[in-house]
This record gives C-alpha cells, sequence and structure tokens, in this order.
C-alpha cells in the first residue's frame, strides 16, 4: 500500500504547486477531481491538453494519480439532471483515459433532489435501483470506450447504503470493468460504530475481491469527521482486513484541514508500514 490524499485537501491548484505540496507532506498518490485543475469536478468542456499536461505535472513531482472523481447523483429522481451529468461524465472519464488514470470513482446517490448525501425514503424502491442500474449501464459503456474501470463507493445516504448492497449491484452488473470504493467510516452510522469489526469483517468477506480503491477517513464517537487516527474507527484493524482480502493499493485520505496533512500522511505511513513488518 502507499499513502495517498484527495487533492481537494489542497487550497493549491494545477498548474502550480499542488503536487508538490503533496508530495512534500508524504503522500505518493493522489485522488485527483478535475476542480483542481481548474475545471467543474464534471465539465462540460474538457480543453485540449489539460488532462496530459496534469499527468506531466503529477509524474515530474512523483505522485501517482491513483484515481479520478467522476462522483454525480446517479438516483437523482430528474432524468434531465442526469442526462446533464451523464454528459460530463464522458468528459471525466475521456480525461481519466488521456491522464493514464485507470479508475474513475463513482457514488451511487440519493433520491433526494437538493442533496445527495442526504439519505430519502425512496433511495430503498425499486424505481430508485432501477434508475441507478441504467445508469451504471451508461457509465460502464463509456469505461469500455476508453478502458478504464469505475468503482462505486458504498455511503449510507445513498443507494447502495452498505456491503450487502454492494455485493448485489457488482452481482447485477456482472461488469469486469465495475469495483468498489471502501472507505470504514461509510459502513458506520454512528449507532453501529459498537459493531464496527463486524459490519468491516462482512465487507471485506463481502467485497475484498472487487476492492479497486481504499479510503482511510475516520469519524469520533458522534459521527463527526476528523483527520485519519484521531477518531472511533479501528483504521489498524480496517488496513488488516483489507490487506488480507488481497488488497495492496493506495491508501487515500480526506476530508480533514489541509495543516493535519503531514500528520495524516505519517499516521497513514505508520499503517502501511505494520503491515509490512
Amino acid at each position: 500500500m502507499t499513502p495517498g490524499v484527495f487533492a481537494r485537501t489542497y487550497a493549491a491548484r494545477f498548474p502550480g504547486e499542488l503536487f508538490a505540496r503533496i508530495r512534500g507532506d508524504g503522500f505518493s498518490s493522489v485522488q485527483f477531481n478535475l476542480s483542481c485543475a481548474r475545471l467543474a469536478s464534471l465539465p462540460a468542456e474538457l480543453p485540449d491538453g489539460v488532462a496530459a499536461a496534469v499527468a506531466e505535472g503529477a509524474r515530474r513531482e512523483g505522485v501517482v494519480l491513483s484515481a479520478l472523481s467522476g462522483t454525480y447523483n446517479m438516483a437523482h429522481p430528474d432524468a434531465t439532471r442526469r442526462a446533464r451529468d451523464r454528459r460530463a461524465l464522458a468528459n471525466v472519464i475521456r480525461a481519466a483515459r488521456d491522464m493514464g488514470v485507470s479508475l474513475v470513482t463513482l457514488c451511487t446517490g440519493s433520491r433526494d433532489p437538493e442533496d445527495m448525501w442526504r439519505a430519502h425514503p425512496d433511495n430503498a424502491s425499486g424505481q430508485a435501483w432501477a434508475t441507478l442500474r441504467d445508469e451504471l449501464e451508461h457509465a460502464l459503456g463509456l469505461a469500455d470506450t476508453y478502458g478504464v474501470a469505475l468503482g462505486i463507493e458504498p455511503e449510507p445516504a445513498n443507494v447502495v447504503a452498505n456491503a450487502v448492497l454492494a455485493r448485489r449491484i457488482l452481482d447485477e452488473m456482472d461488469s469486469p470493468r465495475l469495483g468498489i470504493v471502501l472507505d470504514a467510516a461509510n459502513l458506520l452510522p454512528r449507532d453501529v460504530l459498537p459493531r464496527q469489526h463486524e459490519i468491516v469483517a462482512q465487507a471485506a468477506d463481502l467485497l475484498g475481491g472487487n476492492l479497486l480503491l481504499v479510503h482511510a477517513k475516520d469519524i469520533d464517537a458522534s459521527g463527526n469527521v476528523v483527520p485519519a487516527g484521531k477518531g472511533a474507527v479501528d483504521l489498524p484493524a480496517f488496513v488488516a482486513r483489507v490487506s488480507a482480502a488481497g488488497y495492496d493499493g493506495p491508501l487515500i485520505a480526506h476530508n480533514f484541514a489541509e495543516s493535519a496533512a503531514p500528520e495524516v500522511a505519517a499516521y497513514l505511513a505508520s499503517l502501511i508500514g505494520s503491515r509490512t513488518s
């Protein structure tokens, strides 16, 4: 494994000091977002040469572009909105190809029309599931065209809210280009934190063979996001579980202040070192 970070953790943008700061803080891999190249996260247009320039900038600083964010609300109830986002996703997936990035990350979304991170009672409906499947079919067609993989992340307020539903969508879509981005904190709403080892073990058993990326987010006992190693998530046990399941890729931290980045990088390095020592 290698210590990694969300590019959006940093105020710097590309072109500029972004990759130098990431490397200087101790991270060797990054989950990139096109907003960090002064575009929209889901751009309506992809200017020529931008993706290749980003790839060269990362290479020059010794930072691996491990994934590119393509997140949009795949379960949004407005078909017109989803169609617009589909067109933008095509630009993200093309950018990934041009960057040499093999993975585009997605979340499955919510039926809440205003906030894709807010739960909605219709998320468990057959219509939400059918909408999600339709969006994934389209996205997988793009992935085939451009030769990349797609990773969906179980989120407690989304249609794919847990490991069981993640296993179901993988089985139903049955595509070698579809896998999982796993974040222990997203499996652990506050009320189930005391059962975290059981829940993480279940996720590793169900999804271990399909892990494309692993996140190292942390939360405190109240469910608030804190820097990795400062919260209630047993990240050493989580890393041990995914490692035992065969995962050996980047460990990506996010949702903390830029000022905490060097400490987080050191913590991730210690977690990784404990697995190899």
